[in-house]
């Protein structure tokens, strides 16, 4: 299965490079005549970099959530942290304007943060018997936090700006705006270090002190890697649902949940769900684009509905 997810990787690659509003051709990047090389360079490129970052990130970002809190029902999205991170970026963007994207980022991860450990709070405050209501409480929290960053948008009249600059779409991502999502890197080997870590953190506060864990530490730096790869997402794409939902459920369907095992296909299936979200998106009404935050939302829809359905038989 290993081998299969990566030749399909490879292959979403190749098709993410020679899709587009430009038709290319690979016979053109070895020829003079044209701007092909530059188009690479210059868009498809950095665009695959961030597809391909910003899918493992989100779904390792899902995986250490669901240690943390025990849950496989939790995400960025429904734990409040990509609602947190929106309303940090208006705050800089109206009380720091000139900070710019680093400034934004910071202002995204406090606030991510903050919003994370309060809610891991909450869940550990209220033990829920029913596992339903972990992810329930967590879209009430993104509600509140999302009602709370429109207010200030429409107060500070920056809703449009808001709605569009938010949405996730990757458009806009050209060689020299986009970088900052390299920041994902460090954070990916940080988890695989810990691997071990997170996973006896998914056993529970009570086994994982037994064994000479010290707990809230390891919870402490989890949430950070996640605020950390949450704002820097929303900062250069926008808000993009499911995947950190969907690809972790997936890969413990088949794997189990040991992250050390499990890491490294959880990150593949990440990258190669959102580069065949943004191609669809690429081809649906061609040549315009739909923004990968709809079509990520409708396939992830489906697929965590598949997987709900195949657990329940």
């Amino acid at each position: 299965m290993r081998a299969g997810l990566s030749v399909l990787f490879v292959v979403l690659c190749g098709v993410s490079l020679l899709v587009g509003a430009r038709q290319m051709a690979w016979s053109q990047l070895f020829s003079d005549a044209g701007d092909a090389w530059l188009t690479l360079t210059a868009s498809r490129l950095p665009r695959l970099a961030a597809l391909v970052l910003t899918g493992i990130g989100l779904s390792v970002c899902g995986v250490i959530l669901q240690h943390i809190v025990r849950n496989k029902f939790v995400e960025p999205a429904t734990t409040g942290g990509l609602d947190a991170a929106k309303l940090g970026i208006l705050v800089a963007m109206t009380a720091a304007p000139s900070v710019g994207a680093a400034g934004r980022m910071l202002f995204a991860l406090a606030f991510c943060l903050a919003a994370s450990l309060l809610f891991v709070a909450i869940v550990r405050r209220v033990k829920f018997k029913n596992t339903v209501l972990v992810p329930v409480i967590g879209l009430m929290f993104g509600g509140v936090l999302s009602a709370v960053a429109e207010f200030h948008a429409y107060r500070n009249n920056i809703m449009q700006s808001m709605q569009g600059w938010l949405l996730g779409d990757f458009s806009r991502i050209v060689q020299g705006n986009y970088e900052i999502i390299y920041l994902i890197l460090p954070i990916v080997a940080l988890t695989y270090l810990y691997a071990h870590r997170l996973t006896v953190v998914g056993m529970g506060e009570g086994m994982a002190s037994s064994l000479g864990l010290n707990y809230p530490a390891t919870v402490t730096l989890g949430l950070m890697l996640v605020a950390v790869t949450v704002s820097v997402t929303v900062i250069t794409v926008g808000a993009i649902p499911f995947v950190g939902l969907v690809i972790p459920n997936l890969v413990a369907l088949h794997y189990g949940d040991n992250l050390r095992r499990t890491l490294p296909v959880v990150a593949l299936g990440g990258a190669s769900l959102l580069l065949f979200c943004d191609i669809l998106g690429r081809v649906l009404i061609h040549p315009f684009e739909v923004p990968i935050a709809l079509t990520a939302g409708g396939i992830g829809g489906v697929l965590f509905l598949a997987i709900l359905f195949w657990k329940n038989r």
